[in-house]
């Protein structure tokens, strides 16, 4: 399966804002982006942004996909299907990515980040109403009961990473029982629910050039 390998931290720097793509690393001094806050490559520090429309239109395009971990045709998919939805599409875009089990997961802070989260998800680490899922993109629906589950309770990573998570969670769409090690998807999130910094409208713009 087709998927990006090269350094996390160039895309952070590539869009000129932290994406947080790992983990806690993001939020400490080994952050390469406060270091080097200026794009890739060769000539990153004279590169002249685009200032058309398309441009901006791209930039936070890219920087919804890069967020959501996504490749150009996966993310593509899932904008036909939020187009063919009622309600604003852009906004039905992000409600679909955001109840993506791998963005769950990070979301209940069973995961540092949504790369880890596929892992362990891959791994078969985590269960959905009691059945194992090892699918990162399946959907999840209000009502749904996502564990952790006997065998994985001991992981380093998960524990680490819910630490992490005490230090403040705020969703209200989302409920988390960390003594159980369990969480569940209340309901479908409203736009303001989302805090992920992009112009989705923007997005919406570009795709129906």
């Amino acid at each position: 399966m087709a998927r990006y390998r090269d350094s996390n931290c160039k895309l952070c720097r590539r869009e000129g804002m932290k994406l947080f793509l790992k983990g806690s690393r993001c939020t400490s001094d080994k952050c390469s982006f406060d270091r080097r806050a200026y794009a890739p490559g060769q000539h990153g520090q004279n590169l002249r942004r685009k200032g058309s429309e398309y441009g901006f239109q791209l930039r936070e395009k890219q920087k919804m996909r890069r967020i959501y971990g996504l490749l150009e045709r996966q993310f593509h998919n899932y904008f036909v299907k939020a187009a063919r939805q009622k309600g604003i599409t852009g906004e039905n875009l992000l409600v679909m990515l955001e109840c993506r089990f791998d963005n769950i997961i990070y979301r209940l802070g069973f995961a540092p980040s949504r790369k880890s989260a596929r892992q362990l998800i891959l791994h078969r680490h985590f269960a959905i109403n009691d059945k194992v899922v090892d699918i990162a993109s399946y959907p999840l629906k209000p009502g749904d009961i996502i564990r952790v589950r006997e065998n994985s309770r001991n992981l380093d990573i998960i524990h680490a990473a819910m630490k992490e998570t005490g230090k403040g969670f705020d969703y209200a769409w989302l409920r988390l029982d960390k003594a159980k090690m369990e969480g569940e998807l209340l309901e479908k999130p409203k736009r303001l629910d989302i805090p992920t910094l992009v112009q989705e409208q923007m997005v919406v713009e570009l795709y129906s050039k």
